[in-house]
């Protein structure tokens, strides 16, 4: 066997992997085919063993990947610290069923997370204090931040200093142009946000760690604007601070805190439809799954933007599928080989 390097997967686009490594600098690397054939699948983040080097080329092949400390599926990314939620005041303006749903996606994780406002230069001290005291009283204390003039952007850097953080958040609201900020010579592509739609361009297409100025690593990723949710309906309390700060017993091990006899969770919080609202579309979803998996309905579910699910029938595979180029003249020439 030749030698191995291990080195950390910096950025994947493809089937391709940038592999920093202490010997050789970054290689660009394909991984082994019985990694894919035994389930495994490399991420950024993924400490690896790197063989079949080529120094000269920069080559090489990933042929390990070592026990993950972490894992995030959504983005997928690996032996991370902490996540950091970026979502912006304006443009796009915040709103407070989507900021819900982005705190309990985070929540669900099990990692740390530091929540950023964004924007703060386009909104009057008004409209801050009033997002900042909502959130105080939902177990939340967020760090406001404007990209354009620097404000507690230093303040900022120090919940990142020394640790592997994930930016996560909505498209547009500023998570490259944070990454500019905190990083010497890095300049990444930047999009307004449509007038249309009232949300952010996807600028970022892959997901990348990069080196901070302060020390540590921050994984650039993808924006997108609906997080799902995909947890059991049972652990979904445990991603509110309002239910788990209440500190209470309840007299059934499986209460779901809605009508159960003998819940001690208190009602009177302004999140409490968000939990039921997503309680039931976590049951759906686990109901759905339950059913598939005792037959092949023949139906498929999506979702759409705002969490609505609908199913529709699914297709016949070979019946609807288009041939490919190749296919068709394969059977043209069989048409002419009969002609002959």
């Amino acid at each position: 066997m030749g030698r191995q390097v291990l080195g950390q997967v910096r950025a994947a686009q493809a089937n391709f992997y940038r592999v920093a490594t202490p010997e050789y600098g970054e290689l660009l690397c394909t991984s082994r085919a019985r990694l894919k054939k035994t389930g495994q699948w490399v991420l950024v983040g993924d400490q690896v063993q790197v063989e079949e080097l080529d120094p000269a080329s920069q080559r090489g092949a990933i042929s390990e990947i070592l026990p993950r400390r972490s894992e995030l599926d959504h983005p997928p990314i690996a032996n991370v610290d902490q996540l950091l939620l970026m979502l912006s005041l304006a443009e796009p303006s915040l709103d407070m069923h989507h900021l819900s749903r982005f705190l309990v996606k985070a929540e669900s994780t099990g990692l740390p997370f530091v929540l950023a406002l964004n924007k703060a230069d386009l909104c009057d001290s008004s409209q801050i204090d009033f997002w900042q005291e909502k959130l105080q009283t939902w177990g939340y204390q967020p760090v406001i931040i404007s990209t354009t003039t620097g404000q507690n952007i230093p303040a900022l850097q120090s919940h990142l200093a020394h640790k592997i953080t994930v930016i996560t958040g909505s498209s547009g609201v500023g998570k490259s142009s944070l990454i500019n900020a905190l990083i010497t010579g890095v300049d990444l592509a930047t999009g307004a946000v449509v007038q249309r739609t009232g949300r952010g361009r996807h600028t970022t297409r892959h997901i990348e760690l990069l080196t901070l100025n302060s020390g540590g690593m921050i994984a650039d990723t993808p924006g997108f604007n609906q997080p799902n949710l995909d947890i059991n309906p049972t652990e979904l309390d445990r991603c509110f601070p309002e239910i788990y700060r209440q500190n209470i017993t309840c007299e059934f091990a499986d209460c779901t805190h809605q009508n159960e006899p003998g819940c001690g969770v208190k009602r009177n919080w302004e999140r409490y439809e968000h939990y039921v609202q997503w309680w039931q579309e976590l049951q759906e979803l686990t109901d759905l799954k339950q059913a598939q998996g005792r037959c092949d309905v023949g139906m498929k579910y999506k979702q759409d933007q705002i969490g609505n699910r609908h199913s529709e029938p699914k297709l016949a595979r070979h019946k609807y599928r288009t041939l490919s180029r190749r296919r068709q003249h394969q059977e043209l020439d069989l048409l002419t080989a009969d002609d002959d």
